[in-house]
């Protein structure tokens, strides 16, 4: 029988998938994942779980993350600012300290 391993490096962390290991019944399996992947790095934990009772949801039976378009929450997707965009930002602050100058020598 196979049995899908996971490990957890330290309290808090994700379990992370780290292969599988051959036993005929879930306490060999348990040892052999204690041998096999947890003894060479550090290790809170380890799921041992047997590979026909793992399940997956892929993109085609279910939709992550509802159904509206959120690219603009991703940095990638905003246009980057040309060049002449800010030329013309620096000419208008120039023209308002010109502005405001000369609203000041008018009041004095």
């Amino acid at each position: 029988m196979i049995f899908e391993v996971f490990r957890q490096e330290k309290p808090g962390d994700y379990h992370r998938h780290v292969g599988n290991v051959h036993a005929p019944d879930r306490e060999m399996a348990k040892l052999f994942a204690q041998i096999q992947h947890g003894r060479r790095m550090q290790t809170n934990s380890l799921w041992v779980v047997p590979q026909d009772e793992v399940s997956e949801v892929d993109t085609d039976e279910a939709t992550f993350g509802g159904r509206t378009d959120k690219a603009y929450r991703w940095a990638m997707t905003y246009n980057r600012v040309d060049a002449s965009f800010a030329e013309e930002v620096a000419d208008s602050e120039d023209e308002q300290r010109e502005a405001a100058k000369k609203r000041q020598e008018a009041d004095s």
